[in-house]
Parts: C-alpha cells; structure tokens; sequence
C-alpha cells in the first residue's frame, strides 16, 4: 500500500509543476459545459421561407402570418412566380416553401377542403424533416382555428361538431428546454475525454522521458503501477465531475431530482473502466503522438454512438450491440435517469453490471499489457 501511495504522490506532483496542467484540468472543462450546452442543441429556429400565394386571398395571407408568428420561420421572399422559389431553394437560400394555389380560399369554404403544397430543402436530413413538421403542426392549427370560421361563412351549422379538449404534461423537462437533457450528458462527455487522453499520454510520456527505466528497475510490481497511475486521474474525474455538477446548477438550473451520491458511485466504476482503456493505449503505443491518436480513434466512436446527440434506440440493431461496452453510453444514460428523472440503483444496476465487468476486464489487459524491463 506503501508503494501505491508513493507513486500516487508522484503522479501529483508531476500533475501540480505542470502551469499549463491545472488550467487543462478545471478551467477548459467548464468553458466547453457551457459552450456546447448552448451551441449542441436539436431544436431547429429561424428556418428561411418562401411563401408562393397564387391565390392573393384573406385565408392565404392569415396561412403566411400564422407560419410567421409560430416562431420557426422567417420570411426569406414572397412571389406569385413558382420558378422564382424553385430558384431560390436550389440556391440554398430557402429552406421550405409554401405553396399556396389558386382557388385555396374558395376550396375551403365551398368543399371544406383544400390543398397546399410543402417543398423541402433536405441537404440536411435532420433540418429538412423538422421543418417539414414544424410546417405540418402550424398548418393543422391554423385548420383547428380557421375550420370553424369557414364554416359559418359557408352558412354551414356548427353546433353539432364534435370536440376534442386535450391536456398534457411534460415530464422530467417540463418546460421542454433542451439545456436540461444536454448538460448532463454534455459533463459526462467531457469527463471520459479528459481522463481517457490524460491517461492514454502517462507511461508513454514515461517511455519518451526516459523515467520508465528508472521505475522498471525498482521492485515495483505491475499491478502497483498501475494502480499507482489510475488512481490519481480517478480523483481528478471527480473533481471535474463535481464541479461540471456544481455550474451546471448555478448557471442552467439543472434539476438534480435523484442521489448525488449514486452518480458519483457509478462515476467511479465508469471511470475506472475508461481510465483501463486510456492505459491499455498507454502501455502499448510507443510515442504520446501515438497515444493521441488512438484515443481520438475511440473517444470519436464513443462520442457518436454513445447516445449524447442521437438516441441509440434510432441506430440500427448492430449499431446498438456497440453502445454495450461504450463506456459513455452508459455513463450518459445514468447522468439523465438519475437527474432529470430520479432513478435509483435498481433502474440503473445493469449499468453498475456492465461497466463493474468492463473496469475488471480493461484493467487487467492494461496490466498485462505493460512489460516490466529493466
């Protein structure tokens, strides 16, 4: 035990001498929080419109104010002439129009039917279909608004007309602010890329330095060593970790509805398990260039196939099988059950399973990966 907490002094002190370390540590993490918690974000605003009215009617111009007033759009260009937008959409100027034809205003009231037509700029998939829907729910609630209305003017009677009053409630997110589901997944993203690239560059900054022949001559064994070179970027995870938690109260307000001391439970047991993958590259690369390589290769798929931006139940069924050993993943879905939602060990124990397996697993192919010569 000696042993360990001799190289975990050491660890420190070459972490402390090093002025540019400590800001890399505390001040870098917090100024990405709250960057990308403002920047990474799904909700789609200020989508460029082109209005094509061929029908110049009172119902056609409350259609075009009610797609402006919903909040979504802004209107790029307004024309009776249907290759002029076409135009425009193709110089990705535009990024929906509306296409309003002659005769709307008259269809509505004599057949209570009438056609429009959306035309989407979908270079971007993602955009492209929300507004596409942003489009659809503004034009079924100007057909709830309007229908009536069109009725009566047909002298048709409306007394009889069936109604529907519908009421609901959000969930774990109230207010539908997408902040509160991406901080916390934000600060979960943020603590495995700092302590798999810290760990990844420790013993092959070792091997470049020339100090790893120093250690390997010393009794120390293998397993101390690497005990001894975990152990401190364990404390540091934390840290991060509870002061990424601390700001992401203070300046977003994140509800923190479940334990504490649950998510720095499972923090524990993920970051063990991140920190064997940063040493695994550790001991087998030979340069820290190497190193940086090799976590950027895993912390990319991590990233993308951890859930962070896109639900893993929307990745293909094989896409999935790969999420089981992510350690983000799991890491992801624990921070949002237990904040936002308040879940307790028995919600996220095949968490606490996977990732328990995975530090054991990692750790010990790290440890055996490292060859002790004198």
């Amino acid at each position: 035990m000696r042993t360990i907490l001799i190289i975990i002094r050491k660890e420190f002190l070459q972490i402390f001498r090093n002025k540019a370390m400590l800001p890399i540590l505390t001040v870098i993490p917090l100024v990405q929080l709250i960057l990308l918690s403002f920047a990474a974000t799904n909700e789609v605003k200020n989508l460029n419109l082109v209005v094509h009215d061929a029908d110049h009617s009172d119902y056609s111009r409350k259609l075009r104010d009610k797609m402006m007033s919903s909040g979504y759009f802004v209107l790029r260009a307004q024309t009776d002439n249907m290759e002029e937008a076409d135009e425009i959409l193709q110089r990705d100027e535009a990024d929906i129009i509306l296409d309003i034809p002659p005769g709307f205003e008259r269809s509505l009231l004599r057949d209570q039917e009438a056609k429009i037509q959306l035309r989407t700029n979908a270079i971007n998939g993602m955009k492209g279909g929300l507004a596409g829907s942003y489009a659809a729910t503004v034009i079924r609630d100007f057909n709830r608004q309007i229908l009536p209305e069109a009725l009566r003017t047909a002298a048709v009677r409306v007394d009889k007309m069936p109604s529907f009053n519908i009421t609901f409630s959000n969930w774990y997110n109230p207010t539908l602010d997408f902040k509160v589901l991406m901080v916390p997944g934000i600060l979960a993203a943020l603590v495995t890329i700092l302590t798999v690239i810290l760990s990844g560059m420790n013993v092959v900054r070792e091997r470049e330095l020339g100090t790893i022949e120093q250690i390997n001559v010393t009794p120390i064994k293998k397993y101390q060593f690497i005990i001894g070179k975990l152990l401190p970027f364990l404390f540091i995870g934390l840290f991060d970790l509870a002061l990424g938690l601390a700001f992401a109260k203070l300046l977003f307000n994140i509800p923190m509805v479940g334990s504490l001391w649950l998510v720095f439970a499972f923090c524990v047991v993920n970051i063990i398990a991140i920190l064997g993958v940063g040493l695994f590259i550790s001991t087998t690369a030979n340069t820290q260039q190497q190193a940086m390589f090799v976590a950027f290769f895993f912390m990319m798929i991590f990233l993308l196939m951890g859930g962070l931006f896109t639900p893993l139940e929307s990745m293909p069924e094989w896409a999935r099988y790969f999420a089981i050993p992510n350690p983000l993943a799991h890491f992801v879905e624990v921070m949002r059950k237990v904040l936002l939602k308040g879940s307790g060990f028995q919600d996220i124990k095949y968490h606490f399973m996977v990732m328990g397996i995975m530090a054991v697993v990692i750790n010990l192919f790290a440890v055996m990966s490292y060859r002790k010569r004198g």
